[in-house]
């Protein structure tokens, strides 16, 4: 077995796809970027020990201490096929337990859901893959074609520590590979009262800046004007109040025109906004891909309430349409003026995919015969994945990580926020639709 469900009543047995993502929340990944994680190593070392149960051998890469991915090829019937990379990664972001309605890193099974920090970001995809490896290796059977599964540290941080060290240092672990699958895809929506699915086709650029202040450090009785603090927080709401103009690509043009035809209404007429707000709680990605955003993120200055520090910095989350990086960052750099310095600390590219090909017919065939009638749209993530380290050698990246969603759960509000959870039948089904395209495409 991959996983034991000790303490699971045998009346009550978990799907094992529930069960390898409850036992992957309770080892404490959390990545708190700027170098600084608890580590993905055990983790790690779980998800191999799972893998070689299949007859596979895991490759374990340590970028530094702590810091370990996993990858294995999985030998399919077609071999002269692109190889497809199937991935996910292991850490998570921070949580406040005091927060949460549930220890964060327990692992609870309530109300028909799987609650814990990395339930859909994203250690329920990582649990989906090793599920349905299961399905397909363990009934003596082999994938349609070669596939690469990878399970990668610090995608939260930017994938310097995980998928973008693999694919600068052992770049051979993905020959061959053209096509990849990961997170944030494959979701349902709800329209009108009818169900879709949405496939991530593309994914916005990340920018990561801090914002440096300096002054005059003093008595905090004084009266200073060059407080680095007042330089700062005026240079960071300006950033963070910057409304930046709708753009749309071909990715978005197109889910528009979709969700236009299935909520019957006239595009010309219903401006992009509104027809994202349709969408219901998915509007919380929708209507971020349709622009630049600015987010502060982080505020750091001073170390005692009577002196007035020197030095202020503030950390901004930059996401651009793909090919904005530049003219955004010039104009950000005219929005906070001559005296705050910027510094990029990270910077990733944007991607941008067609919907179509044999992959994506793939993906509608397979959703169409788990859930008929169901449309399945194009979309542009407003965060990124490690899609983006797979496409500097050349691999296409989708987000297609199964899920159908009851119409009311808020489900971008799970991505780093509170009370992270997901339906364990939506995790029965995502191992389902995940082991039937693996086995057929």
């Amino acid at each position: 077995m991959l996983s034991s469900a000790e303490n699971t009543p045998a009346d009550a047995r978990l799907d094992l796809t529930a069960e390898i993502a409850r036992d992957l929340i309770r080892f404490d990944t959390t990545n708190y970027g700027e170098g600084r994680s608890n580590g993905e190593t055990d983790a790690a070392e779980y998800v191999a020990a799972n893998l070689r149960t299949l007859g596979l051998a895991p490759q374990l890469f340590d970028s530094e201490p702590g810091r370990t991915s996993v990858v294995a090829r999985v030998p399919g019937r077609d071999s002269s096929r692109g190889a497809l990379v199937v991935h996910g990664h292991l850490d998570v972001v921070p949580a406040d337990p005091d927060a949460w309605s549930v220890d964060p890193f327990e692992g609870v099974i309530e109300g028909g859901l799987l609650w814990g920090r990395g339930a859909v970001d994203m250690k329920n995809m990582d649990a989906m893959i090793l599920a349905a490896l299961q399905d397909i290796l363990g009934s003596g059977q082999q994938p349609a074609r070669d596939l690469v599964v990878a399970f990668f540290a610090d995608e939260e941080a930017g994938g310097v520590l995980g998928s973008h060290y693999l694919v600068d240092t052992h770049p051979e672990v993905f020959a061959g590979a053209t096509e990849a699958i990961s997170e944030v895809g494959g979701y349902s929506i709800t329209l009108g009262g009818q169900r879709a699915y949405l496939l991530q086709t593309g994914e916005k650029a990340l920018i990561w800046i801090k914002l440096i202040a300096r002054g005059e450090a003093a008595h905090g009785s004084r009266l200073i004007h060059a407080n680095a603090v007042t330089r700062l927080a005026e240079a960071v709401a300006r950033v963070g109040r910057r409304e930046w103009p709708i753009r749309l690509t071909d990715t978005t043009s197109a889910l528009l025109a979709e969700l236009a035809s299935v909520l019957g209404v006239d595009p010309q007429r219903v401006g992009p906004d509104e027809l994202a707000l349709a969408t219901g709680t998915a509007s919380g990605f929708i209507q971020a891909s349709l622009r630049t955003t600015t987010n502060p993120t982080v505020l750091h200055a001073g170390y005692k309430h009577n002196v007035i520090p020197d030095r202020a910095e503030a950390l901004i989350d930059i996401r651009t349409l793909p090919g904005d990086e530049d003219k955004v960052l010039a104009e950000v750099a005219e929005i906070v003026g001559p005296d705050i310095e910027i510094v990029v600390m990270h910077r990733d590219i944007g991607l941008e995919t067609e919907f179509g090909g044999p992959l994506v017919d793939a993906v509608v065939d397979t959703l169409g015969r788990h859930d008929p009638g169901a449309p399945v749209l194009p979309y542009l993530l407003s965060a990124g994945t490690d899609n983006k380290a797979l496409s500097t050698l050349g691999i296409k990246g989708y987000g297609f990580a199964p899920l159908k969603l009851p119409a009311d759960l808020d489900f971008p509000a799970m991505f780093h926020g509170v009370d992270e959870r997901v339906p364990l039948d939506a995790l029965v089904f995502g191992r389902q639709v995940l082991t039937d395209l693996l086995s057929n495409y």
